[in-house]
């Protein structure tokens, strides 16, 4: 199972957060695979570690593959949450109050911003629908 966070800014134009993974099925020699999601573009950045970021939104919504470093993000309401190296952030937040977030340790944070088509099919699946299939 792939983790995935996904951030998107509420009716009061703050963000918020919900953990869930991405969709997989089963697939040949035994993988799970995920369908296709069509995208726009692919850039790759990295931040040295004790990086952070004051808040903001993200500029489109796009998939953040975390490759290396550890992050605590946090929103107005002083919720948080970590990624870690092969978790997903499905930045959705692009309008409000937006987030902040901060490295934790010595690894710097390279990631990968993959925009999505707007119509594509994010294959995202909240935690909390887990038992509602």
């Amino acid at each position: 199972m792939i983790r995935c966070v996904r951030m998107w800014t509420g009716a009061d134009g703050n963000s918020l957060f919900e953990e869930g993974h991405i969709e997989l099925t089963g697939g040949e020699r035994g993988d799970f695979v995920g369908a296709s999601i069509a995208v726009r573009a692919l850039s790759f950045r990295e931040t040295n570690s004790g990086g952070s970021y004051e808040w903001h939104q993200d500029p489109v919504p796009r998939y953040v593959l975390t490759l290396s470093g550890t992050l605590e993000f946090e929103t107005k309401s002083g919720a948080t949450f970590t990624i870690r190296p092969g978790d997903v952030l499905l930045a959705q937040d692009n309008t409000g109050s937006g987030h902040k977030w901060r490295l934790i340790g010595d690894e710097p944070w390279r990631r990968a911003y993959v925009v999505y088509d707007a119509d594509a099919g994010l294959q995202f699946v909240p935690q909390h629908a887990e038992g509602q299939k």
